[in-house]
């Protein structure tokens, strides 16, 4: 298992991609993004959560496989009245392979980890309407 310090320094060495209608958003832990602001208060959302299936416990899985997951956790995301919008996340270094994700505004924290805990993730990225995304662990 991967110690949760080495979890943290990867989630940070991470730029999280959201596409968006009208544009596309690189996220960084920590750091706040003007032009995913403007979208959440012209689409009147107070928090949003990144999620991804994909490699799940922060071990490299099967691309057929997290294809799969990620599918499912798309459907599962629809079916609960989410509107997710595709995201990618890159990794600042070339040891772990990019991973498609979800980005799902009005959705709460808790049920954000909640759902990642399904999927068997360490943690997702989550904010609010300041669109400082941070890292919260899933329990």
């Amino acid at each position: 298992m991967v110690k949760t310090s080495e979890l943290e320094v990867a989630y940070r060495a991470t730029s999280y991609r959201v596409f968006l209608p009208g544009g596309i958003c690189e996220l960084r832990i920590g750091q706040a993004c003007e032009t995913l602001r403007c979208w959440l208060e012209t689409a009147d959302c107070k928090e949003f959560a990144l999620i991804t299936a994909y490699n799940p416990g922060g071990m490299s899985s099967d691309e057929a496989v997290n294809e799969q997951r990620q599918s499912q956790l798309e459907c599962e995301l629809l079916e609960g009245n989410y509107e997710p919008y595709a995201a990618e996340h890159v990794a600042d270094f070339d040891d772990w392979p990019d991973e498609i994700g979800c980005f799902v505004p009005d959705i709460s924290p808790e049920d954000a980890c909640a759902l990642a805990a399904d999927y068997g993730q360490n943690a997702v990225v989550c904010g609010g309407a300041d669109a400082v995304p941070h890292l919260l662990w899933v329990k």
